[in-house]
């Protein structure tokens, strides 16, 4: 949309225009303080200034066009009305606030701006109208501070520096001591401080207050921190954000006044009671700022029981109306009780399930709404560990337990050393006095955060819960020491690097490191996993190469095992030798006496697989990698040899490690993934493939003696030519047959598939179906061999680049490249299907516990997806959420052909 085709067309929507379905125009924020007017609640009025307007914004060169600036003086000169003030007059003036307001929720991510209106002349009519002039600098002294940073640019921490400056000037402690005085003398120096580091003056004129106002939270939807929030939680870029203009109530007028947000259920437990804090003689930012560690929301109950009262009634009806936890802010002035917000409210993993279980079982919302209600990610979060008794009776400092779940780490002091330390590969616990917005990156890199003020509603809490991070808040017992680089509980000094424990459950930090208890599942997440299982289509399996993976996920649901690496069975520390004496071996016979000791070690494995999913499919994939990777690397047999070379009698190991260098020089490869790996390998050295054949075998033997009943599927990797497949089903076949008696092998019902990671298995699926009676998708390899991306590289060196300019929309190692490598599993998944109906096909890459990808898979008519056992509650709820979508889809389609009918 051009300037011109802005002309005529709405942008600008009193509160009473909208409506609660109106939020891709007007935004969260902006539909829901539409819906509570309609409702008749309590709402300063206000205008909503639109995301198509957001996006003019963006398509003109970043400045306000003439049409929308009109409307929104229209808007403007409407709310006047409605209030009998005006806005920038001194005998009446009217005060705005200026928010931003997405479509979906991104809290704390754009730019907020209050009592805009203000100048050297209204304050003073502010002043006189109230008899309050302390009130009056006070707003004023935060307009120029908030205008100050988000519009000018100025660092909000100098703002910061004077206004402490001032405190110790007057002998106080918190701000609500400052003086009107020490108010008036901050005002000058902040306006001092704006001229003296832009060179321009703060504005007089309200207007430009406001249209300036309204550009930087339009510009904010695109700042470093809001495009890694969207880039977190899959947010397209294209939505924009809507702009609220809302007549100014104000909590800090004095102790019958004050500011708070509350949540309609905790949104830490999901326990059906009001949760939150307020703070009198406050304005609302001092809340979410975490500037101030508020009460809690039960004891305005002491303070003002009739506003409590009405807000308790007030927030439950929000919550029938909407169907789910809401996140209100709140303002009382003078014993007036203001609504300023409602949305969802965020809530971690823990709480979402009560919630959403607790609202079906209240008759509020269905099953299937409770499925689609889940952040299948939050599941992963579910699962929190917790610290031990031990730690918990050494924990230092007791803070408040804003998100659960425990965590190790090195503690950083701010946000930038905290990605620098990830980026190493080292665990990180972000320590702040209290976090912003712009800490958002170290939040993220961090497995926790702790910050010394705030409360479990500011904005460490808020973000950390989201992205599933253990958070605790408000722990005023730590000591900050800037100057000294770190923070002081008691008489124990932590320095930036130290090791701490923190659980975000009870709020306790501890010293070092203690070990974590691994989690369980809940009786929520059992009762909605079963609720899924009624819905989903596809078949949810795990990757697991272990027998104690194996009971892990069969504990979470698993309809048996997708993928076992039976490489990783290799790496062990007893068996690594033997697998090296087998890969060092010059002649076939010495081969085979290593590969005769590795035999046992194989079945026993599989046993125990075969038990943990007896009457489940186990699908074990034959080796895959290069035989390099179990051999030591040529730098450390080299320090190995300079090492002997310096002893006595040291003939025969020198000779060894010399014999290893030749071995590790020959498989050497210029291109190792492309090169001597999966059914190449086992075409080179058939004994390896064999022994592995018949451990599979010996092993299904033995548990069918014991009645175990079991359904072994064997997988060639790398298959890129049919050949190779029928080579291998041929060999399989007749191992089976020499270790099975007819009766085991009607009993063993065994499978032969292949693994497609290769295009051209892909593109020759019609012609591999016919020897095959599985198709597993390894959309690792496909991935990296259909885009030419080697993973590692790729993730160490360009993606961040690529997904930073917006070149790649996702990862594609983490979530499916429908346009490319879906294209190829559905052109497999057709073809094979056409020779044989009853092929079975699914995923076993990393995509297997990605919700977008798992929607893909369904879309497409896979069975199954095969994912880590702690993403098997992920994979089912995706899976289940994936047939609610079509069907809705299905449905919308319907209504639109209908309309077009009629």
């Amino acid at each position: 949309m051009n300037m011109a085709t802005m002309v005529n067309r709405k942008c600008v929507f009193a509160f009473q225009e909208g409506h609660a379905k109106m939020v891709d125009l007007l935004g969260g924020k902006g539909a829901n303080l539409a819906e509570m007017t309609r409702a008749g609640l309590s709402v300063p009025p206000g205008f909503t200034v639109t995301t198509e307007a957001c996006l003019a914004y963006f398509r003109d060169g970043n400045q306000l066009n003439d049409d929308v600036m009109h409307q929104i003086l229209m808007g403007l000169a409407q709310l006047e009305r409605e209030k009998g003030q005006f806005f920038g007059e001194r005998d009446k003036p009217l005060l705005i606030s200026v928010r931003s307001g997405s479509v979906t929720s991104m809290p704390g991510m754009m730019d907020t701006i209050l009592n805009v209106g203000l100048n050297d002349e209204t304050v003073v009519g502010i002043s006189e109208l109230t008899g309050n002039p302390r009130f009056a600098f006070d707003c004023y002294r935060r307009l120029i501070q908030m205008f100050g940073h988000v519009v000018m640019g100025v660092d909000s921490q100098l703002f910061e520096h004077q206004l402490e400056r001032m405190k110790k000037r007057e002998g106080v402690l918190r701000d609500e001591q400052i003086s009107a005085d020490g108010l008036k003398q901050l005002v000058q120096e902040y306006k001092l401080l704006v001229q003296l580091k832009t060179g321009r003056i703060f504005p007089q004129d309200v207007v430009d207050q406001l249209r300036l106002a309204i550009e930087a939270v339009f510009s904010s939807w695109n700042n470093t921190r809001a495009q890694v929030y969207r880039r977190l939680h899959r947010i397209p870029d294209d939505q924009g954000t809507a702009v609220n203009v809302q007549s100014m109530v104000f909590g800090n007028m004095g102790d019958t006044c004050g500011t708070g947000v509350v949540f309609t259920r905790n949104p830490s437990t999901g326990e059906n009671a009001l949760f939150g804090e307020f703070l009198l003689n406050a304005q609302g930012e001092d809340v979410v700022a975490g500037i101030r560690t508020p009460m809690p929301i039960a004891a305005l109950e002491q303070v003002m029981p009739d506003v409590y009262h009405e807000l308790q009634r007030t927030v439950k009806q929000l919550e029938l109306h909407y169907q789910d936890i809401q996140d209100i802010e709140f303002t009382i002035e003078h014993n007036k009780l203001y609504l300023l917000q409602t949305r969802s409210g965020k809530r971690n993993a823990q709480a979402a399930l009560k919630i959403a279980v607790d609202l079906v079982r209240e008759g509020i919302i269905t099953k299937r709404q409770a499925i689609e209600r889940i952040d299948p990610m939050h599941l992963e979060q579910l699962l929190h560990r917790a610290i031990s008794e031990e730690a918990q009776q050494q924990s230092l400092a007791k803070g408040l337990p804003a998100s659960p779940g425990a965590a190790v780490g090195q503690v950083a002091f701010h946000a930038d050393t905290a990605v620098a330390w990830s980026k190493e590969g080292k665990r990180v616990i972000l320590v702040r006095p209290e976090t912003t917005p712009e800490d958002i990156e170290g939040v993220l890199a961090s497995e926790g955060v702790v910050t010394l003020r705030g409360g479990m509603t500011s904005h460490a809490a808020v973000v950390a819960r989201g992205m599933g991070k253990p958070c605790v808040c408000g722990c005023e017992t730590i000591q900050f020491l800037e100057a000294e680089h770190c923070i002081q509980i008691g008489n124990q000094v932590i320095q930036e690097g130290d090791w701490v424990t923190i659980d975000g459950h009870r709020g306790l930090i501890c010293l070092g490191e203690f070990e974590l208890k691994e989690p369980e599942m809940t009786q929520e997440l059992s009762e909605l996993l079963a609720w899924a299982d009624e819905v989903r289509a596809l078949r949810v399996l795990a990757n697991a190469d272990h027998p104690h993976d194996a009971q892990v996920a069969r504990q979470f649901g698993a309809e048996g095992i997708g993928l076992c690496r039976t490489e990783h069975m290799f790496f062990d520390k007893e068996r690594l030798p033997v697998v090296q004496r087998m890969i060092l071996a010059d002649h076939a016979e010495a081969r085979r006496d290593a590969l005769a000791q590795l035999l046992p070690m194989q079945q026993s494995d599989f046993e125990g697989m075969f038990e943990a999913m007896e009457g489940l499919p186990v699908t074990i994939r034959l080796l895959d990698p290069p035989l390099h990777e179990f051999l030591p690397k040529r730098k450390e047999l080299q320090d190995r040899l300079q090492e002997l070379r310096g002893q006595v009698g040291m003939a025969r190991e020198i000779a060894g490690v010399e014999a290893a260098m030749k071995k590790v020089e020959a498989l050497e490869e210029v291109n190792p993934m492309l090169g001597q790996r999966g059914c190449r390998l086992g075409i080179v050295y058939p004994e390896v493939y064999d022994m592995q054949i018949e451990a599979i075998f010996k092993a299904a033997a033995s548990c069918l003696e014991r009645g175990i009943i079991v359904r072994p599927e064997i997988m060639i990797p790398l298959v890129g030519h049919v050949t190779e497949l029928k080579f291998f089903r041929d060999r399989i076949e007749q191992i089976a047959g020499q270790i099975l008696s007819k009766m085991q092998l009607q009993l063993c019902a065994y499978k032969v598939g292949t693994m497609i990671e290769v295009p051209r298995a892909a593109l020759t699926a019609r012609q591999i179906a016919v020897h095959a009676d599985f198709f597993s998708f390894g959309t690792n390899d496909l991935t990296q061999m259909t885009l030419g991306y080697s993973r590692d590289d790729a993730e160490g060196k360009f993606l961040s680049q690529y997904l930073d300019h917006r070149i790649l929309p996702h990862n594609p190692f983490q979530v499916l490249d429908e346009d490319g490598v879906g294209q190829l599993i559905q052109l497999a998944n057709t073809a094979g299907k056409s020779v044989k109906p009853q092929l079975k096909a699914g995923v076993c890459g990393e995509h297997g516990g990605d919700p977008q990808s798992i929607q893909f898979c369904h879309a497409i008519g896979l069975e199954y997806v095969s994912c880590s056992p702690y993403r098997i509650p992920l994979a089912r709820i995706a899976a289940a959420q994936a047939v609610i979508a079509q069907e809705r889809s299905v449905e919308e389609a319907s209504v639109q052909v209908k309309g077009k009918a009629v």
